[in-house]
């Protein structure tokens, strides 16, 4: 049944629709950045963000130095990106398709992505695209849910039955987001997984009880404070490869040869 299924546009601009403001979408807690920023800095960079969704990694890279263009198809998420930069920023918008980008070979140092990928049948073609755009020795940064996490189970039985708001997605293991890179012509550089905070099962939680009126704040204290508890421990343990496989998401960073 699954395989019927795709990842429309109308999916992403009902999704960014319904979000409303920025602060009620969850951020990926900066963890693209930072990850990037321990293989380099940002200054001087130009930068493509595909599929930029709330726009928040790119608005922050540009305001480490980067020019940034943040690309989406779907205009209400280009309206939510508009609505946060400042003229002080450097960043520009494009509506554009992730598999055709309108953009000369060997424009770019580094083209990022979170969660997009996992959306679609054919990523090596988005993959290929990508390298296109990029200069030589220029990076792409890759970021998707990791196979082998119970977040997995959940979404494809609401796939299942008609009722994940993405309409279709998969997953990737780290090994698997690593060959599509190197298949796509990329030396891997650094891998990596986190886990969500607040965890993935309360974000479902908190969606599934709104329609009855019940309201859960987005960061409860608990979870930030035993975050900041164990994060010598969490980081400890995210640094050895095997810890990889049980994050909910992957991500890997690559370099054009």
């Amino acid at each position: 049944m699954n395989r019927l299924r795709i990842s429309e546009k109308k999916h992403w601009s009902d999704f960014w629709d319904e979000s409303g403001d920025v602060s009620d979408v969850y951020d990926n807690e900066g963890r693209v950045s930072k990850h990037f920023s321990a293989v380099r800095g940002f200054k001087g960079l130009k930068i493509l963000e595909v599929g930029a969704g709330t726009g928040r990694d790119g608005i922050y890279m540009s305001r480490q130095g980067a020019m940034v263009v943040s690309l989406d198809y779907s205009l209400s998420s280009l309206r939510m990106i508009r609505g946060q930069v400042s003229e002080q920023d450097n960043v520009g918008l494009c509506c554009g398709d992730a598999f055709n980008l309108p953009f000369m070979e060997g424009t770019f140092d580094l083209v990022f992505h979170q969660g997009l990928l996992e959306h679609f049948r054919n990523p090596q073609d988005m993959i290929t695209e990508h390298h296109r755009v990029l200069k030589k020795g220029g990076y792409i940064l890759v970021d998707v849910p990791q196979r082998w996490h119970y977040y997995t189970l959940i979404k494809h039985l609401f796939i299942m039955i008609g009722k994940w708001f993405a309409g279709w997605e998969t997953e990737f293991s780290p090994r698997e987001l690593e060959n599509i890179l190197r298949e796509g012509s990329f030396e891997i550089v650094k891998t990596y997984g986190e886990w969500l905070n607040p965890p993935i099962w309360f974000r479902i939680l908190r969606k599934a009880i709104k329609p009855f009126g019940i309201i859960l704040p987005m960061y409860p204290a608990v979870f930030t404070v035993s975050r900041r508890i164990f994060s010598g421990f969490r980081d400890k343990i995210l640094s050895m490869r095997f810890a990889l496989y049980f994050t909910v998401v992957t991500g890997s960073i690559a370099k054009k040869v």
